[in-house]
This record gives structure tokens, sequence and C-alpha cells, in this order.
């Protein structure tokens, strides 16, 4: 991104088989000899419940009689590689020991972000394409031709359609983020579509949940990881853990302080470099103090969009994440250029200025980079609940931060421990059932949509143990 490119052209998905087939057998050697450490991510375990409801279904989708949208929870990058290996793999196997016969390969269409494509390189597009994926682009209110063809695959692919609807990671095992409403709106779609056609398929949303939890946690790992981002933010920790009666609150202060910490550094950067006026927020007295740092941080992220909006002339709308999807977009206009249709025709000093803006946008999209590393975090995640786990994950998201700050492509986020990961296969929800309420009116399809999101997001967190 650091120079002006073409036009970014959308990647139609050209399923191959062979392709797919590789892919789903090098999944089994990975997991079954542990090999490739980063892309397990310490996982070594790998449990399942109620595989036999997806079995079930794929049985009934290979015998025409449903048409299916596997809703999959999305914490962590590992989360495709599992879902993978649930769908590739697992189902099989127990459809074997259910006396099922699943015809050919068990797979999935997917969509994946287009952005993906861009910051992995140009082979992971083309293995996406050969595997049945679809991009996306998010930020763009009208990506037609993907929603054409994501319309087209839903009724008429020769798989199950695979989607994550909070549209991205969040981090956290034990928090489902909003969802986006475009599983709810897609599945109405494919369901009045086969009615148009006199097909009496029955159209179903399947939530699956991936909960990832840590074997045999050491508090040492915390210590030490908290140490080195200690370091690296220039925190001189004076906290004993000897005057802390429990082990958690003393690790919940040292989390507080450099949280604080980082956010000094912050508020002082946006100020001085970009001259923002950063509001105190109105709080009442009673306010405890991880409270008042989560106020402190939303005007922050609020700040930092706008230093992004403004360069692009764009306006405030909507959540933080809609915004950072509007920026997004935004961004890939500057660098991707539809208005040059060939860069071999322009002079050197118009290629120059190009190269300039991209890299211009380019910096510009490090602030909403910055909202999307802290957008979930609520302040009460710990205090709820203060496992290791709910330690690990918000630790190693303000070590994602500070490694974004070090200039890494992708941050890096070092392996605590091992983990074993659960994926957790919810009941179905029948979107055929619901169509005569979407069809009624306008508003009544706007209200069953919301409905039908809320359903999808209250299942996905009950999968959550």
């Amino acid at each position: 991104m650091d120079y002006a490119q073409p036009k970014l052209e959308f990647i139609p998905p050209q399923f191959n088989l062979l392709v797919t087939k590789i892919v789903h057998y090098s999944l089994r050697f990975i997991v079954r000899f542990r090999v490739n450490s980063s892309l397990m991510a310490g996982v070594t375990e790998i449990e399942t419940e109620n595989v036999e409801t997806l079995v079930k279904l794929y049985s009934q989708f290979q015998a025409k009689k449903i048409r299916l949208i596997i809703a999959v929870r999305h914490s962590e990058l590992e989360d495709p590689f599992l879902t993978l290996y649930l769908i590739s793999r697992i189902v099989p196997r127990k459809a074997r020991q259910m006396g099922l016969n699943l015809q050919g390969t068990v797979h999935s269409h997917f969509v994946y972000d287009r952005g993906i494509a861009l910051w992995g390189g140009k082979w992971l597009g083309w293995l996406f394409s050969k595997m049945g994926g679809i991009p996306v682009r998010r930020g763009k209110s009208r990506d037609l031709k993907a929603m054409r063809i994501l319309r087209e695959i839903s009724s008429d692919g020769k798989f199950p359609l695979g989607l994550a609807p909070e549209g991205g990671i969040n981090g956290y095992g034990e928090l489902v983020s909003a969802l986006e409403p475009g599983t709810a709106q897609l599945g109405f779609w494919c369901a009045e579509d086969l009615q148009k056609a006199d097909r009496q398929e029955e159209v179903y949303i399947l939530p699956l949940g991936i909960q990832y939890t840590y074997l045999n946690p050491s508090w040492d790992i915390i210590d030490n990881l908290l140490s080195q981002l200690e370091a690296k933010s220039g925190l001189k920790s004076d906290l004993q853990k000897s005057n802390f009666q429990e082990i958690e609150k003393f690790y919940y202060q040292r989390l507080l302080n450099l949280s604080e910490h980082l956010l000094e550094k912050m508020e002082d950067f946006y100020t001085r470099f970009y001259h923002c006026k950063l509001a105190k927020p109105n709080l009442e007295e009673t306010v405890i103090p991880n409270q008042i740092l989560i106020a402190r941080l939303h005007v922050l992220l609020d700040n930092a969009l706008k230093v992004a909006e403004e360069y692009f002339a764009i306006k405030s709308r909507g959540t933080l994440i809609e915004r950072c999807r509007t920026i997004e977009e935004a961004g890939w206009n500057y660098i991707y250029r539809e208005d040059i249709s060939d860069f071999k025709s322009i002079s050197e000093v118009e290629r120059n200025l190009a190269n300039w803006v991209a890299r211009e946008a380019k910096m510009r999209m490090q602030h909403m980079s910055l909202v999307e590393h802290f957008v979930h975090v609520t302040g009460n995640y710990i205090l709820e609940k203060p496992s290791f786990d709910r330690f690990a994950e918000t630790t190693l998201i303000l070590s994602s931060f500070i490694s974004k700050l070090e200039g890494e492509k992708a941050p890096y986020r070092p392996q605590l421990a091992k983990r074993k990961a659960k994926l957790t296969v919810a009941e179905p929800i029948s979107v055929t059932q619901r169509l005569p309420a979407y069809q009624e009116s306008r508003r009544a399809a706007k209200q069953a949509a919301i409905d039908l999101t809320e359903d999808i997001k209250a299942a996905l967190k009950n999968t959550i143990s």
C-alpha cells in the first residue's frame, strides 16, 4: 500500500476440487502431527459438541431438502482454520459413525474480507478463490458483485455457505460482538428466491460457536508478558505481589496501570500532533477507575477516527465499527485508483503524486487500525470473571497494539500456553418459517431481520461455557 495501485478487482470464486482436497488433507496432517505451530496457534486439543446436528443438516442439504448458512463465532484468527477442519474431517467421521453416507467432498463456500488477500498476498486470494471463497469489501455500502454471487450461492451453491456475522475478530473468547445484519438478510433473500422458483427446500441458519481455553495455565506467563509490555511502554511498576491477598487483584492492577499509562501516551499524541481537544467524560463521582478509563478511551477512539475522517472528507456516521469500515473503503479508493485506467500512460510526475496520496492514505488508515484494537473493550470483562483466560486475552490485545506501533504488518501475538478449542454446534434456526412475517411490509421486513439477528447472537452466546 506504499504505492498507488490499479483498481481493486473482484476475485470471483472458481472452485477447484483438487486444490480443496489438498488443503483438506493438509489440515489432517497439521492437526494430527502438530506441525506449523503458528497456524495452530498453540491449539493442541479440539473438542466438539452436538456435531450430530451438523451431520444431519449436511445430509439433508445433499438430499436437496434444505439450504444452509453457517454463522460462525469469530473471536480469533484461527477460527476459519478450525471451522474448515470441523467440516472437512470431523463431520465425515461422525457421519460414518451415525451410519450416514455423505456424498463426495464435504466442504462449504465461505465469505472473507477482501483485505485479507491484500495483506496476505495474491496467492491467498487465489487459494480462497479455488476453495469457493467469496470476497466482500466491508466498507462498501453496495458491493453489488459480491452480494449477487452470495445470493446465488446461498440458493444454488454446491455447498452450504459459511460466514462470520460479527464481521471481524474481537479477541475475546467469552464476548460476542454486535452482529452485522447481512447474515439475516441473506437468509431471507435465499428463502424468497426459493419461493419464487417454487422450490420446497427449507432455509436454515446454523450458529457455530468456537471458544479457546488455556491448558495448564501459569500466572508466570502473564507476569512475563506484562513485564515486557511495561518495559516497552516505559512504565516502571512498583507493585509487589506480596501486598495483594489475591493474585488476580495483583495482575488486574498491573493491567489497569499499564492501560492508563498507554492511554495517557495516546491522549498526549493526539493532543500535541493532531491538535485534538479531548473532552473530559461527564461522569458521576461514584464511578470506579476502570469506568473512567473506558470513558476516556471512547473519547480517544472517537477523535482518532475524526483525524482520518477529516482527511478523507467523510462525515462521522454510525457506530465506531461502521466508521472504521467507511474509512477503510475511503483509504482503498485513494490507493487502488479507479480513475487511472492505465498507469503506464500517465507521466512520472502524476505517478509520484499518486504514490504520495497512497502513502498518506495508508498512514491515515492507521488511526482506524488503532480503533479496531480497542473498540470491543468494555472495562468489565475481567471484573465479571477474573479467570486466567480473560487476563490472557486482554493482555494479548495490549501486546498486539504495541507491536502494531512497532510497525508489524500483522501484529505479533505470542503463544502463552497450549490451548483447547471447543466447537459447539447450536440448534438451527429456520428462516423459511419467518418468511411470512418478513414479507408483510417494509417495516416488518426490517424488524424480522433485527429479530433474526438477535436470535443468532443469543444462540452464539449460549455456546460459551
